[in-house]
């Protein structure tokens, strides 16, 4: 486990890189993936992201809130093997709403404006996952685990 200020450099410009992730989900040993636009805190205790409440991953989600997120910088072709970067992530989620979401949803919507709307709806859940570990893997095999304190 590393608390190195270079790696969570990595992790962080990574993060600002991309705009979606793949959030991984299960429910009764059934995992599930769902590609999900994502926002993050600078310190990296906190990602968030929406969802309708009526989608299996919000159902996967009530039942067990721990979750993992990969988000990688691959461009599909023969290059990934010795440059792409992906992190997981992983955590505990929670649907957010009122006062305690608001930051979360303001640093959502500067990533995310086209969203607003969605973001908006009576239907739409704010979900915020609490940071517990990070894995960075770089070229294709050197991992570095990176505890989130909080």
């Amino acid at each position: 486990m590393t608390h190195d200020t270079a790696v969570v450099h990595t992790i962080r410009t990574l993060l600002e890189a991309q705009r979606l992730g793949v959030l991984s989900t299960h429910c009764q040993g059934h995992p599930y993936a769902s590609l999900v636009a994502f926002g993050f805190t600078e310190d990296l205790s906190h990602l968030f992201f929406a969802t309708p409440r009526s989608t299996r991953k919000y159902g996967n989600m009530a039942v067990d809130d721990r979750v993992a997120m990969l988000i990688d910088s691959r461009s599909n072709g023969e290059t990934d093997f010795h440059e792409a970067r992906a992190v997981t992530v992983t955590g505990r989620v929670s649907e957010s709403s009122g006062p305690d979401a608001a930051p979360f949803k303001k640093l959502y919507l500067a990533r995310h404006p086209y969203l607003n709307d969605f973001l908006a709806a009576p239907t739409c859940a704010f979900m915020v996952v609490t940071v517990r570990r990070c894995v960075l893997v770089e070229r294709f095999q050197n991992v570095t685990d990176y505890e989130v304190t909080s």
